[in-house]
């Protein structure tokens, strides 16, 4: 599993203005080649009218998926230009359509790349890229008399506590980011003079938002 990795919080869209031609951004998170090819189509027939539906996914842990289309545009300058604006924000597991009305000034090869990268980058900002962040989590079971300061400590640390059972003892349920679990189980350990009971539980990443979209060609 990576450590960490990015992609679209879901669905997304936005649209924009480019020498009166409307671009339609539309972008959502996929984790197979026929999810993607089933949003494309999904977009191709919501739009059956427009000019142009470009499209670009990537797909995979290695991004060992990746397709493009410039759907008539001339080549290389729609589907190309999505798919590396894709990769360049290093998202992964996400799929983007970029729909186009023409509004009869063309725009040139160096424009078309220019616009459905923007395209591509409204779809984005609109659908949020998040990061995804592997986390452990960690059962922490304490008796009553030791249960306030381990409270205390996991609201110190910031810990991402998400559950706490109350029954003959307390049992904390904690996910801690991949490279700290021994730190924090020592931490634990220490704090209770080896009373604490832990138990390692699945790996599942933690999604955290991503401010900026890059925007290069």
């Amino acid at each position: 599993m990576l450590h960490q990795y990015k992609t679209v919080a879901g669905y997304g869209e936005d649209d924009i203005i480019i020498e009166r031609s409307r671009f339609i951004g539309y972008a959502q998170r996929v984790t197979t080649e026929e999810e993607a090819s089933a949003f494309i189509a999904m977009i191709k027939k919501k739009h059956w009218d427009a000019t142009h539906n470009c499209s670009a996914f990537v797909i995979g842990e290695n991004d060992q998926i990746q397709r493009s289309s410039d759907d008539g545009e001339p080549s290389g300058t729609a589907g190309k230009p999505i798919l590396e604006c894709i990769k360049k924000n290093g998202v992964k597991d996400t799929v983007v359509v970029v729909t186009r009305y023409f509004g009869g000034i063309k725009l040139g090869a160096g424009g078309l790349v220019r616009a459905y990268t923007a395209g591509t980058v409204t779809a984005l900002k609109a659908a949020r890229i998040v990061v995804h962040t592997l986390h452990q989590k960690i059962s922490v079971q304490v008796d009553y008399t030791w249960w306030g300061k381990v409270e205390n400590e996991l609201r110190l640390g910031e810990h991402r506590v998400i559950g706490t059972d109350f029954t003959d003892k307390v049992t904390a349920h904690v996910l801690i980011p991949e490279g700290e679990q021994d730190a924090f189980v020592a931490g634990m350990v220490d704090l209770t003079n080896g009373q604490a009971k832990v138990v390692f539980g699945e790996k599942e990443y933690v999604e955290v938002p991503v401010e900026a979209v890059g925007d290069e060609e």
